[in-house]
C-alpha cells in the first residue's frame, strides 16, 4: 500500500506542495516576527506574524509558478511568498536591522529542514523498516526548505540576499549597490532563472550549495 502511495504522482504532487507551502510559510513568519520583534509592528498590524499561509501566499510566486514547475518536471522547484511589510522608520538602525529581518527568513528555513532532518535520523534508529515511510514524507520539507533559504540568500534585490548585502557593505557602497538593485535586481533573477540550453544559471550557482546540505541532512540523499 505504501509503495502504491509514494509511487502515485498525485500523491507526489500534493506532498511537494504542502512542502512548498510550510517552506514559504515558515519563511514569512520570520520576517514578520523579527521585524515586530526589532520595534517595527507594520508586519503585525497587517496580520502577517502568523503561521496561517493563506496570510503569505502570493498568487504567482506561491501557487501558479510552482504549479508550472511541477507540471512539466522540472528539476528545480522553487516559490516565493507575499513580501513582508516593514517600516524602516521604525526601527533603531534601519539598515542593519532590514539585514537581520531579511536573514531570518531562510534562517527559519535552515532551522526547519534541521529539526526535519534529527527526525528522519531518529527514524533511522528506532523505526526500522517505516523509516522509509518517514523519510519519503519529510525529503520533500526538507528539500524545498533549503532551496528557498539558499536561493533567497543570493545577494540580488527582491531576494533577502541584496538586503542583506546592502546592510553589510560599507555605508557610501551600499548605498549605491542598493539603488542599482533597485533599478535592475528584478531583471538579473529573471535573466538567471530562464533556462539557457535546458538549465538556468541559478541551479547551477546553488545547486552545489543544496546537494551540499542535502547530503549532510538525509541520508542518502541523491542530487538535484
Amino acid at each position: 500500500m505504501l509503495n502504491y502511495l509514494f509511487s502515485n504522482p498525485l500523491y507526489n504532487f500534493f506532498i511537494w506542495i504542502a512542502a512548498l507551502l510550510v517552506a514559504i510559510t515558515i519563511h514569512e513568519f520570520a520576517h514578520a516576527w523579527m521585524s515586530d520583534r526589532l520595534g517595527d509592528p507594520t508586519a503585525r498590524i497587517a496580520g502577517r506574524v502568523t503561521f496561517n499561509p493563506l496570510a503569505h501566499l502570493d498568487p504567482f510566486g506561491s501557487v501558479l509558478l510552482p504549479l508550472i514547475l511541477l507540471i512539466i518536471r522540472s528539476p528545480f522547484i522553487f516559490g516565493w511568498g507575499k513580501p513582508v511589510p516593514f517600516d524602516p522608520f521604525n526601527l533603531r538602525h534601519p539598515r542593519r536591522d532590514a539585514a537581520i529581518i531579511s536573514f531570518a527568513g531562510p534562517a527559519a528555513n535552515l532551522i526547519l529542514a534541521l529539526f526535519l532532518s534529527v527526525i528522519v535520523h531518529l527514524g533511522y534508529l528506532f523505526l526500522d523498516s517505516q523509516a522509509y515511510m518517514l523519510i519519503k514524507i519529510l525529503t520533500p520539507f526538507i528539500t524545498l526548505a533549503i532551496i528557498l533559504a539558499i536561493f533567497n540568500l543570493i545577494p540580488i534585490h527582491p531576494l533577502d540576499g541584496g538586503k542583506i548585502l546592502v546592510g553589510l557593505l560599507p555605508e557610501r557602497i551600499a548605498y549605491q549597490w542598493d539603488g542599482f538593485l533597485q533599478k535592475w535586481g528584478f531583471f538579473i533573477i529573471l535573466f538567471l532563472i530562464f533556462p539557457f540550453f535546458g538549465f538556468s544559471l541559478v541551479a547551477v550557482i546553488i545547486s552545489p550549495i543544496i546537494n551540499f546540505l542535502l547530503s549532510l541532512l538525509l541520508p542518502g540523499a541523491t542530487s538535484i
